[in-house]
């Protein structure tokens, strides 16, 4: 007889729907979605926190890729409506390239295709490079290249938010995050880097839902279709989400919407997201 036939593999298959269900609740996954109704709650979801907030910008990086896009489109429409509403509202995108970007021509496709109010240009290079020099300095060693690599990865995401926080003090703005359910559920996110934000517009969206919001906005299919990278690492530049994950988006997805997954995703998905549950919390205090 099958293993799969058996009461304890069926009771096993329930268990791992029960997690699967569990996990997607709590990251507001959804199996199904009406995209135009999204985009338009979406949008005057973020109406209402500029209203309630009392302030008057929304600030994004825009990077060329699917979140980044989707997002700042959604920030242009909500200020737009604003502006209609009779109420001040601007939106300021900024491209924060680390050196010369490498995939730059995406990133200028998609401030063309959402033609935000204003654009600010922020090279982080040398904020970071100078902070990673001076942690060398006050005597942090590395155990090796990539051990060093990761570590100013991690700087250049943080510092992209604080050039985001500074334009967002300046301008009395709100920052924009692009944490998607996919990538919350891996904790594929810099903690206080691109994970810090004051509003994620794209909470609860699986990947393959982010790229229908964007189909529908009319996004570019270069841009919404475009295999997903981080690229935060100098020494492996233009690395694929999927292959840093160990997992393809589209079995996260299948995991959030609680479709069949095949065991080792699965595994490798509930792994990932028990290691990272530290970054979807508040800190740590006494209790």
């Amino acid at each position: 007889m099958c293993l799969e036939s058996t009461p304890e593999a069926t009771e096993e298959k329930r268990s791992r729907q029960a997690v699967q269900r569990a996990i997607g609740v709590q990251l507001q996954a959804r199996a199904d979605i009406d995209a135009q109704h999204e985009i338009e709650r979406r949008r005057d979801f973020l109406c209402d926190i500029m209203q309630e907030s009392g302030q008057t910008t929304l600030v994004l990086g825009i990077s060329g890729g699917v979140d980044s896009t989707v997002a700042g489109r959604l920030a242009q429409l909500a200020v737009e409506q604003r502006r209609e509403q009779g109420e001040q509202a601007r939106f300021v995108a900024m491209r924060l390239p680390y050196g010369v970007q490498q995939d730059a021509d995406d990133a200028d496709k998609a401030l063309a295709f959402i033609q935000p109010d204003e654009v600010l240009d922020v090279n982080i290079q040398g904020a970071s490079d100078a902070l990673l020099e001076s942690l060398e300095s006050g005597g942090l060693t590395f155990d090796d290249a990539g051990q060093r690599d990761f570590v100013l990865g991690n700087i250049k995401a943080r510092q992209r938010m604080v050039a985001q926080y500074a334009v967002a003090g300046t301008r009395g703005g709100l920052v924009i995050g692009t944490d998607q359910a996919a990538e919350a559920l891996m904790g594929f996110f810099t903690k206080y880097g691109d994970g810090a934000c004051d509003v994620a517009p794209l909470t609860g969206l699986t990947k393959r839902q982010v790229r229908l919001l964007g189909q529908h906005l009319g996004a570019p299919a270069e841009l919404v279709n475009k295999a997903p990278t981080a690229d935060l690492e100098s020494l492996a530049p233009q690395k694929l989400d999927e292959v840093a994950l160990g997992v393809s988006y589209e079995e996260i997805d299948d995991f959030l919407e609680n479709r069949d997954v095949s065991e080792r995703a699965f595994d490798t998905i509930l792994t990932t997201y028990r290691r990272t549950e530290h970054k979807r919390q508040l800190p740590i205090a006494p209790g």
